[in-house]
């Protein structure tokens, strides 16, 4: 079995007198995507650094693609989009490819080739001979990500790559992140938009405090907690207590409950329950949970911050 592509082990960051990344544990295999997931301040942006050697990590261990983080000739294989870039805005597009090329060793053919196959692959080809200064947010996003991918990574950072684009542009950067998986290649993606999250990725950690506090394998959601919503006449107090034996996250407003549960095989139980307690049940309506919703369940309205 292939080394992890990333792997850490209570990796630590401390600013002063505060932990910006508390115990950062986790496992991310070579091949898949995988989403970073957590509200502001959660440490993310710190992880990301650590593990790309641009911060020292306080305590703990990491790797990637086996090799300890830092690594010369392994970084050399790793590709990073940032959140916040700045790019040299007097060059052309073509010229930016080119400058980082010769800053990853590449040969001046190899650079070549890769330069137009690139600004194909990021709809950039008609802009190769314009200045960066001329270029919109968007397109900015996407010339920075076709610089992370120049020297072909095993592996590759993406820190909120969609920000600034258009419906087109994210299309362009999620089937550019399928492509990826497709050749094998890790991407790790720290992103705000948890729909592109959710059609993108693999698997998903949320972190809170520099911590993981839950991984989740996204081609699970259909079998995931359920969200049931209810409407019925009749329900009292000491009803909506001991729907708790079924569910969690009860709320109830006049003749509608709301409650999660871990099957759809328990909504039969509580329909029982509550004609046998003599409520009119009106409607039992089962939804299958958004990754926006996990990750307010499991982080809380306010990151837990």
């Amino acid at each position: 079995m292939s080394v992890p592509a990333i792997e850490t082990e209570e990796l630590r960051k401390v600013f002063g007198d505060r932990a910006a990344v508390k115990g950062l544990t986790l496992q991310v295999q070579q091949g898949e995507v995988f989403g970073f997931l957590g509200p502001n301040g959660a440490g993310k942006t710190t992880s990301i650094k650590m593990l790309l050697g641009l911060v020292a990590p306080t305590s703990g261990k990491a790797s990637l693609l086996g090799a300890p983080i830092g690594d010369s000739p392994t970084l050399a294989r790793v590709g990073f989009l940032p959140e916040h870039f700045r790019f040299q805005e007097w060059l052309t597009a073509g010229e930016f490819l080119e400058l980082h090329g010769e800053l990853l060793g590449m040969q001046a053919s190899d650079r070549k080739q890769r330069q137009a196959e690139l600004l194909e692959r990021v709809g950039l080809s008609a802009f190769c001979d314009k200045q960066l200064r001329t270029f919109s947010k968007g397109m900015l996003q996407r010339i920075g990500l076709a610089q992370a991918l120049l020297n072909r990574p095993a592996l590759v950072f993406l820190d909120e790559p969609t920000s600034g684009l258009d419906p087109v542009g994210r299309r362009l950067v999620r089937d550019i992140i399928h492509e990826l998986r497709e050749e094998g290649t890790c991407v790790f993606l720290n992103s705000h938009l948890l729909s592109e999250i959710e059609v993108t990725c693999n698997r998903v950690a949320f972190i809170r405090h520099g911590e993981v506090v839950r991984v989740l394998e996204l081609a699970s959601l259909d079998q995931h907690l359920s969200m049931v919503t209810i409407r019925a006449a009749g329900l009292t107090r000491e009803m909506i207590s001991e729907m708790a034996r079924w569910g969690e996250n009860i709320r109830a407003d006049g003749e509608q409950l709301t409650m999660t549960i871990q099957s759809e095989s328990q909504v039969p139980e509580i329909n029982r329950y509550m004609v046998a307690q003599g409520v009119n049940v009106y409607a039992i309506t089962p939804s299958r949970m958004s990754l926006e919703e996990i990750f307010i369940e499991t982080v809380g309205k306010d990151g837990g911050l």
